[in-house]
């Protein structure tokens, strides 16, 4: 309820008047207009507690298509020289294939009418043509993919203490074969190989080796009827 000034009681506040801007009027010259002020919209004026919308970094912003497609259209790789050995090995093979197989006469008869020479005449061609599509294959850029290794760190430098035990059990045996025969032989060959690559129960190894060599001795001249060295053991075996 308002209240009026013959009651005793005080007028109730009114806002206070804003002048208009519009253009003034001859007629009413002198005389304020009351215009109630415009109630501010929302998300026009920013205020102190509304953090600004934060913009993605640069670095954080994905490649666009067109940023992907200008990043591939870097310079050609080069080829992969090493692999020229590869395709001069394959044709000096093929050419010694085909060599060896001009010397080869003429058995021809009922039983086989085409004979021995074309066969590895053919491979010899088909070595030449593998040599040459891998050399052109190589010089337009094309590698071979890098072996992962599942759980092989290619990074690890070769283990030449492994290496050098290895060939040494082959050396001793190819050297005391024909002396002490296959089955010594072939123990200290599959002996030494464990020993090689790390396995330190040499009892148990050694009575492995001899188990395998006396299996394999007995397969070849049993089942495949080739007589393995015997050696000292010449007459008891």
């Amino acid at each position: 309820m308002t209240t009026r000034p013959d009651r005793g009681g005080e007028q109730p506040p009114r806002p206070p008047a804003v002048q208009a801007s519009v253009p003034p009027d001859p007629d009413q010259a002198g005389v304020e207009t009351s215009v109630p002020p415009i109630p501010a919209q929302a998300g026009a004026e920013r205020t102190p507690d509304q953090p600004e919308v934060a913009r993605p970094a640069t670095a954080d912003v994905p490649p666009t298509v067109a940023d992907a497609a200008g990043a591939e259209d870097g310079p050609a790789p080069k080829p992969d020289r090493a692999q020229y050995g590869v395709c001069a090995f394959l044709a000096l093979v093929g050419a010694l294939v085909i060599a060896d197989a001009t010397r080869i006469g003429h058995a021809v008869n009922t039983a086989d009418p085409i004979g021995p020479k074309p066969v590895p005449i053919l491979l010899g061609v088909l070595l030449l043509i593998v040599a040459a599509i891998y050399a052109v294959d190589v010089a337009r850029g094309g590698a071979g993919e890098p072996e992962a290794g599942e759980d092989v760190d290619l990074t690890t430098p070769i283990d030449w203490r492994t290496v050098l035990l290895l060939i040494g059990a082959f050396l001793v045996n190819a050297v005391l074969i024909d002396r002490l025969g296959w089955v010594i032989s072939g123990t200290l060959l599959f002996w030494g190989s464990a020993y090689a690559l790390g396995n330190r129960h040499y009892i148990r190894n050694l009575l492995i080796a001899v188990a395998l060599s006396l299996i394999t001795f007995y397969t070849f001249a049993i089942g495949l009827g080739v007589n393995l060295p015997a050696g000292v053991l010449q007459g008891i075996l």
